[in-house]
């Protein structure tokens, strides 16, 4: 089996990820703003960031763990020439504002490196005669797709600054091998929905969260919830969050650690009320019900007490920094070890009260680079990495990671 997600905390498998490139340095302050980008970043470093927290991943994986680079699957795809071509013409089609149709003959021209590099860097060089603003975002190669069960969500950009890189993981989806066994188990939205990967968490293989947020729109979020239960999902809980940048995706300010114990930013969490929304299907037909909070919801669902730890910690002040620093934005490597932003210190403190061992990322590296890791006999670990470049890119280890096979618990 090469694709399956049957929670958010499931042991990692498989996980396609962006270390960045030469785009980030193309970034510049007149244009940071519409490429979605609060401040830029330096390239060497937020690369070396980048490597070390796959450095973790690596670590703690099994032996036939696989961190896969999205761009060596888009370079397998390109080498044949019709699908350089239909790519080329996809790119006109659905992005008409770029006027990619005026050097349609010259990139048909290039090779597959150089097509990708277009598709990335948005201009070839030296001359860079034809330009098209770069794709940073790359880096966040959750928002691209959502694998739930054996089914994966195609998503559809909200800003136009992300198409590009949303067409190039739909053509992976379709001419990659590696999705040859989910082609079939597409979910696809049109016109102007939108809904990312960012917004859709797997809560248990029978319930999923996705987030009506400033990049997921309602009409987007009511198509794949239906497609949803249609597969077999029983429960999708709509959870309305604040439309504004610092809270862009549910997963900014709501992720799981373990299988009953999340990281949540209080204020749009658990100080939110009647914002959530259960959608079931009754006799084919979708209905719907309120529910209180969150945490209700799942409880009530699960019939399991669920934890909610505090991003930030108690203190409003450095709830809200961290939240800003993605301090809610963990990733689950197993049940009960995650990773995240170092910097969140308040954060790793409270995951230390819930009886989490804290490890920076070279002594877990060190401890388990070398022997095989296993999450049962370790325990609770929180595990943190430097990422004072990454993180200004406004994402955090979850935004970073597509994770497309967990095992079983």
């Amino acid at each position: 089996m090469n694709v399956g997600i049957p929670s958010e905390i499931n042991p990692l498998k498989k996980v396609i990820v962006h270390t960045p490139g030469h785009e980030v340095s193309l970034v510049n302050p007149v244009i940071k703003d519409e490429l979605l980008f609060d401040d830029i970043i330096f390239e060497n470093d937020a690369r070396q960031e980048h490597l070390d927290m796959l450095k973790i991943f690596k670590a703690a994986m099994p032996e036939d763990g696989e961190v896969i680079e999205i761009l060596d699957l888009a370079l397998h795809c390109f080498q044949k020439v019709e699908n350089r071509e239909e790519f080329i013409e996809l790119m006109i089609k659905e992005l008409p504002f770029e006027n990619i149709h005026t050097v349609q003959a010259d990139l048909k021209k290039l090779s597959p490196e150089k097509l990708l590099q277009f598709v990335v860097e948005g201009s070839i060089p030296p001359n860079r005669a034809f330009n098209l603003n770069p794709a940073p975002n790359l880096l966040f190669t959750r928002d691209l797709s959502a694998v739930v069960g054996d089914h994966i969500i195609l998503s559809r950009a909200a800003k136009k600054a992300r198409a590009r890189e949303f067409l190039l993981m739909n053509m992976i989806v379709k001419h990659h091998p590696l999705f040859d066994e989910v082609k079939s188990n597409t979910i696809n939205i049109s016109g102007h929905q939108s809904i990312e990967g960012g917004d859709v968490l797997v809560a248990t293989d029978n319930i999923v969260l996705i987030g009506m947020s400033e990049r997921t729109s309602f009409s987007g979020l009511m198509n794949v919830a239906e497609k949803l239960i249609d597969t077999g999902v029983e429960h999708v809980l709509a959870v309305d969050i604040p439309k504004q940048r610092s809270s862009m995706h549910l997963d900014t300010i709501f992720t799981f650690a373990d299988q009953y114990e999340c990281v949540a930013f209080p204020p749009a969490i658990e100080e939110q009320t009647d914002n959530v929304v259960d959608l079931y299907a009754v006799n084919g037909n979708i209905q719907t019900r309120r529910c209180e909070s969150l945490k209700g919801a799942l409880e009530e669902l699960t019939e399991q007490e669920f934890n909610f730890i505090q991003c930030g910690g108690e203190e409003r002040i450095n709830q809200y920094r961290e939240q800003w620093t993605d301090g809610a934005n963990v990733f689950a490597l197993a049940p009960g070890v995650i990773v995240g932003y170092g910097r969140n210190t308040k954060t790793f403190s409270e995951m230390e009260k819930h009886g989490y061992k804290l490890m920076d990322q070279f002594d877990f590296i060190d401890e388990f680079s070398n022997k095989p890791f296993d999450y049962k006999k370790e325990g609770k670990i929180a595990i943190s990495f430097q990422g004072h470049e990454l993180c200004r890119g406004r994402g955090g280890a979850r935004c970073m990671t597509m994770p497309v096979l967990r095992g079983s618990l």
